[in-house]
């Protein structure tokens, strides 16, 4: 029996998971009667855990005789939780879920003295290996994990307790990793991580994220797209911003670790950047690479946030142009020192993040109808359905899932475009 694999929260996680699979099958969980499913769990919101807790308990109703094994960055920060579920047969930390044996840390496999949660102080942590996976199951697009943790300690964010200090994968694993993943025939790369833009400040020479990118474009030929997920802009370098200018392989796609458009609130959040950065930024980059599509996380409502406060998030989503709106409603995380803070009224933090995702929606349909006509190049994920090179999800009709199709947009659907196959090849 396969194990199964629950995962919540960021690519990191979903790269992870391929991991963890391997790892659990090789300790033998797919050999237990009644099988093994292992959950593998987000902490950056309440609502994360929630629905993780609600899902183990699903899990355990729908396979009695199974074992439940909980691991993650929620797993890691409130392991007692978890553990104090009768639902769950074993926690295991985010370090403790990359080995094969720790797996292993059930009676089932003659273990004595048995500790349901096996947790380490992931602060102690000082190294991430490069993980080898052939295949990320269900996806047309592979994910390699380049980083992970963060030095930095934003006021409302527990994942540095989750994930632990900056620390990153050396330049020739990750290159070695995406050569496997095309070899294997995926035509695009998503570069992962916690905090991706503090790429390489522990490593010999201090490589930065831009000289990685650029290396894996020249030594990897046959890698059609390579794609960054969330970074954060003030630590973007001159030769990432020198790639993303000149690399058509490079997607012109990134995805802001914004979080705010109010000055005030950024110092409050211990963010680094002023909303002017944030702005000089998009226009900087817009003029380097006129397609470039810009995402974005915002929080609304953190703590004593003002109306006109707000008012400036509100405008930035404009005056950055911002077309796939990630909005989070804030969420006090025990620990944190945004949790200590004065909080607003629910009702109207859920008001302010329906009014951005509102306005989201307004620069989404331009977005949408500024693509009429044109000429894409769309990397199908499943049948009938895939993605631009800026990450616009777009209806096809041709190719199979993995392959890139050259289309034309004539219409839209919704939040999708429309897309006639003009010409379809394998990348």
């Amino acid at each position: 029996m396969a194990v199964e694999i629950v995962t919540f929260g960021c690519r990191l996680n979903a790269y992870e998971s391929e991991v963890m699979r391997g790892e659990a099958e090789k300790a033998g969980l797919g050999t237990l009667d009644g099988g093994a499913i292992v959950v593998n769990t987000c902490a950056v919101t309440a609502e994360a855990v929630r629905q993780a807790r609600q899902a183990i308990r699903k899990a355990r109703r729908e396979n009695p005789a199974a074992r439940i094994i909980v691991t993650g960055c929620a797993a890691q920060t409130e392991a007692d939780t978890f553990a104090g579920m009768d639902e769950v047969d074993l926690v295991l930390g985010n370090e403790e879920k990359l080995a094969a044996h720790n797996y292993r840390a059930l009676p089932d496999f003659g273990v004595n003295h048995f500790e349901k949660a096996r947790v380490n102080d992931i602060m102690s942590v000082t190294e991430t290996a490069g993980h080898m996976v052939d295949a990320l199951e269900g996806r047309a697009r592979a994910f390699v994990q380049v980083q992970n943790g963060c030095d930095h300690r934003c006021t409302f964010c527990i994942i540095p307790f989750g994930r632990g200090n900056s620390r990153s994968v050396p330049m020739g694993a990750v290159v070695d990793q995406v050569k496997r993943l095309v070899d294997n025939g995926y035509a695009e790369i998503v570069l992962t991580g916690v905090d991706m833009t503090s790429y390489g400040a522990d490593l010999p020479g201090s490589p930065r994220l831009g000289r990685l990118v650029a290396t894996i474009l020249k030594q990897v030929s046959g890698l059609a797209r390579l794609r960054l997920s969330s970074i954060d802009s003030i630590e973007a370098d001159p030769e990432l911003l020198e790639a993303i200018g000149s690399e058509t392989r490079l997607m012109p796609h990134l995805h802001l670790s914004l979080q705010h458009g109010d000055d005030m609130i950024l110092k409050r959040m211990k963010r680094r950047h002023s909303r002017d950065d944030s702005i000089r930024f998009c226009a900087d980059v817009r003029q380097m690479r006129p397609d470039i599509v810009f995402g974005a996380d915002i929080i609304a409502g953190f703590p004593t946030e003002t109306d006109a406060m707000f008012a400036h998030s509100l405008d930035i989503v404009e005056e950055c142009g911002l077309t796939h709106l990630h909005v989070f409603p804030f969420s006090p995380r025990e620990g944190t020192p945004a949790a200590r803070m004065p909080q607003l009224n629910r009702k109207l933090v859920k008001e302010r993040a329906a009014l951005l995702r509102e306005a989201g929606a307004r620069t989404y349909e331009r977005h949408l109808a500024g693509l009429a006509g044109t000429r894409q190049r769309v990397l199908v994920e499943r049948e009938g359905l895939g993605r631009t090179e800026g990450f616009t999800l777009t209806a096809i009709d041709a190719g199979v899932p993995g392959e890139i199709v050259d289309a034309t947009i004539t219409g839209r659907d919704g939040d999708k475009l429309i897309a006639a196959a003009s010409r379809a090849r394998a990348a």
